[in-house]
């Protein structure tokens, strides 16, 4: 194929190797950096401390540009949140899922477990829920970018589902949120699984995406807008390059505004482990041509 290699840094989300950082996060770091990543953007889901994480950083050469947080803890203690982005030295607060004004429309029973009340979230949503999240993703924004910082919102497949009229929860809170106080991290791989092209968006709203979350699935898979959907014809989790994207078209369309990639890909592993896994995924990278 001709053409040039790709000219952006390389990231890994950590979510990535959410299992190993619980168990060695340091050597987990360290293996990272060994394969050749630059950057990590962090997961919500991590438990420790800013000054220790960013200690750990520093010590295998690892830099912390973006981090994801969910919502609600912004709408609690947002100071608190901007304190330890600057601390780790982020710059993009990326949030990972909208909400619902109203909780008590949510009915799950908690000793189901986490995902079970996260997916009963998920089936609330409705039209209006995205534009009253289009509202505090503006407020939010206001004050991250008085800090000096930069509020940006990361897609699944769910907010592809269609509501009356064929408008998509994805296209509503676009259409409400400031382009400048809520930029975008776009997840090539759920827009794909959702049925969407991510090449139409990155030149529908050039200008709003900032970030990329790299991942691929198997071919085959049936498109959907529902999270965690199982069957036969359901999304398979693959390396980058052993899958159905084609990320060439997708970089070649990104490369003038995106300011970093994330690789992030989707448990299980049942091919090879997540910390071999993550080196197939940035030796594809490196001989991807765009």
């Amino acid at each position: 194929m001709e053409g040039r290699t790709l000219q952006m840094p390389i990231g890994l989300e950590l979510y990535t190797v959410g299992k190993e950082m619980e168990e060695d996060p340091h050597g987990t770091l360290k293996r990272v950096a060994a394969v050749g990543y630059k950057e990590v953007e962090l997961s919500p889901l991590s438990k420790i401390g800013a000054k220790e994480l960013r200690q750990m950083l520093d010590e295998v050469g690892l830099t912390n540009p973006s981090g994801h947080f969910m919502l609600t803890d912004l709408l609690k203690d947002l100071d608190s949140k901007i304190a330890f982005a600057k601390e780790m030295g982020q710059h993009y607060m990326v949030v990972t899922v909208p909400w619902i004004k109203d909780m008590s429309r949510v009915h799950a029973d908690p000793k189901d477990g986490q995902m079970a009340y996260f997916m009963a979230i998920l089936s609330a949503f409705t039209l209006d829920d995205y534009k009253w999240s289009a509202e505090q993703f503006n407020k939010v924004g206001e004050q991250v970018k008085k800090a000096g910082l930069q509020l940006a919102y990361h897609n699944h497949n769910f907010e592809f589902k269609k509501f009356e009229g064929g408008v998509t929860g994805y296209d509503e809170f676009l259409r409400l949120t400031d382009p400048d106080l809520v930029k975008l991290e776009l997840d090539c791989g759920w827009v794909t699984v959702a049925g969407q092209d991510p090449v139409e968006y990155l030149h529908k709203f050039p200008e709003r995406y900032k970030l990329l979350h790299i991942k691929d699935f198997k071919k085959g898979f049936t498109p959907t807008q529902m999270l965690g959907e199982a069957g036969g014809a359901a999304p398979v989790p693959t390396e980058l390059g052993r899958g159905g994207i084609d990320y060439s078209k997708i970089f070649a369309a990104a490369q003038k505004h995106i300011d970093h990639i994330f690789v992030e890909q989707e448990p299980p592993f049942t091919e090879m482990p997540a910390l071999e896994a993550i080196k197939v995924d940035y030796q594809y990278l490196h001989t991807l041509h765009v």
